[in-house]
């Protein structure tokens, strides 16, 4: 494992105002959470943000019940994320949900409450395929 490679998931400094997520898993930013209550919408519109302080494309958040193994952790996307990442692999949407486990969560009229998760293990195998994505793109 080479220390300097961008591809390596770390832990980012917190820096204030302009923070830049919890967590780097390039090119996604993963904002953590581990509490019993969620607040889901709010976290996804934190993680946006940070995604861009960062310079990175995605922002996600990760819950994580507390009490609860990090396995049985949940990945949550807003919606134009997940289209986002889902055009970058040339998936159709029920492709999509299909194969990496998404669930829907539609509250109300308002499209920037809904959300897409999936689970922690689930993320991995898309955050490699995105990263593959990359990879064929450079050769």
């Amino acid at each position: 494992m080479d220390p300097g490679d961008g591809m390596n998931v770390r832990r980012a400094a917190q820096e204030g105002a302009r923070d830049v997520g919890d967590v780097h898993a390039a090119p996604f930013i993963l904002e953590c959470k581990d509490v019993r209550n969620p607040a889901v919408p709010s976290w996804l519109r934190q993680a946006r943000v940070e995604a861009r302080h960062a310079g990175f494309p995605f922002g996600v958040a990760v819950h994580k019940r507390r009490g609860m193994s990090v396995a049985v952790g949940r990945v949550h996307f807003d919606v134009r994320t997940w289209t986002r990442v889902r055009l970058l692999l040339g998936l159709p949407s029920r492709v999509m949900a299909r194969r990496y486990g998404f669930t829907p969560t539609v509250r109300g009229l308002d499209t920037g409450r809904w959300y897409l998760t999936t689970t922690v293990a689930e993320f991995a195998r898309l955050l490699d395929d995105v990263r593959g994505v990359g990879r064929r793109a450079v050769r």
